[in-house]
């Protein structure tokens, strides 16, 4: 006799579902990836390959021999964190750095917690972090992009990241940067870093087809824009603008895809901008008073924490109250 599930009134049905959100993910992704293999090239596309390869070749190993449970590779999650993964490394990553994130994203972050729907961090970020603490010279070799779009548009791009030298010489080494080379090319970087108008094109597919919600998103930049905008308006030459911190960096990838994540942010929408809030100022912190350029990663990791607290402060309305 087959085992029959008994739940109380209202019973909401849709055809939404794991794999068609994943696969939304990976179609709005796809500008970003896109513009990455262009700029860098085969080099791009073998870290593509190793890791989307090597975090759906885990979950199912893990899945089926460690947990004993049906594969669930089928609903593209592994993928998505894979794409995610490769995106947040420099160009020239070796193959074995990027299995090592691999296994922290899938077999650490993810599956020790019991797999998609359980864990606390997002995978992708869990597996950028440690590799940037672990092998801090191979996550910050920013090589000069070299790919399919000519040896002269390669050129014209430095291997320095806009935080970087910003970090290194302050704020006025970066005052007449054109803010066009970020929108359509950031000047070096991560590979999901190159263009803010692919990231841009990716959240406005997502939004369309209702897949994430624009609070979580828009509270992070706007948060990065007043931060950085008051403390741009005391010491300008010390203190990087609003528009520099919104377009370099890892602030838009990290903003629209991976603090969207629906099992590690809040619920509701009012938890969704405090925890926007919270990413972005931890960033801004980062930025400007850290040791580190950058500090998208960790300012989503910490607030990860945080949203089970989030949720319990900022739970939604019961239905029919």
């Amino acid at each position: 006799m087959e085992k029959i599930l008994v739940s109380p009134s209202p019973h909401l049905h849709t055809r939404t579902s794991t794999k068609s959100l994943m696969r939304d993910v990976v179609i709005a992704l796809l500008p970003a990836v896109i513009v990455s293999v262009l700029f860098y090239g085969w080099s791009e596309l073998l870290i593509l390959g190793v890791s989307v390869a090597s975090c759906v070749l885990l979950e199912y190993l893990i899945t089926k021999y460690m947990l004993k449970k049906s594969c669930t590779i089928g609903d593209m999650s592994a993928v998505v964190t894979g794409i995610l993964l490769a995106l947040n490394l420099p160009a020239s990553t070796p193959w074995w750095v990027v299995f090592i994130g691999a296994v922290v994203a899938i077999g650490v972050a993810k599956m020790t917690f019991g797999g998609i729907g359980q864990n606390i961090f997002n995978p992708a970020i869990a597996g950028r972090v440690f590799l940037l603490i672990s092998f801090p010279t191979y996550m910050t070799d920013w090589a000069k992009p070299q790919g399919f779009i000519g040896q002269s548009i390669a050129d014209a791009f430095t291997g320095a990241t806009p935080l970087g030298i910003a970090k290194g010489a302050g704020a006025e080494a970066v005052a007449g940067m054109d803010y066009s080379d970020m929108l359509f090319c950031n000047i070096g970087g991560s590979a999901g870093e190159l263009s803010a108008i692919a990231l841009l094109l990716g959240f406005a597919y997502l939004l369309a087809r209702k897949v994430i919600r624009p609070y979580i998103t828009c509270s992070i930049i706007a948060t990065v824009a007043v931060f950085s905008g008051i403390f741009w308006a005391i010491n300008p030459a010390e203190y990087t603008d609003p528009v520099f911190n919104i377009l370099s960096g890892g602030l838009l990838l990290g903003a629209i895809f991976m603090a969207t994540d629906y099992v590690t942010s809040p619920m509701s929408n009012l938890g969704g901008v405090i925890f926007g809030v919270g990413i972005g100022v931890i960033t801004m912190l980062i930025r400007y008073f850290g040791a580190y350029p950058e500090g998208v990663s960790f300012a989503i990791l910490i607030m990860n924490s945080v949203v089970p607290l989030i949720n319990k402060w900022c739970h939604t309305k019961k239905y029919g109250r």
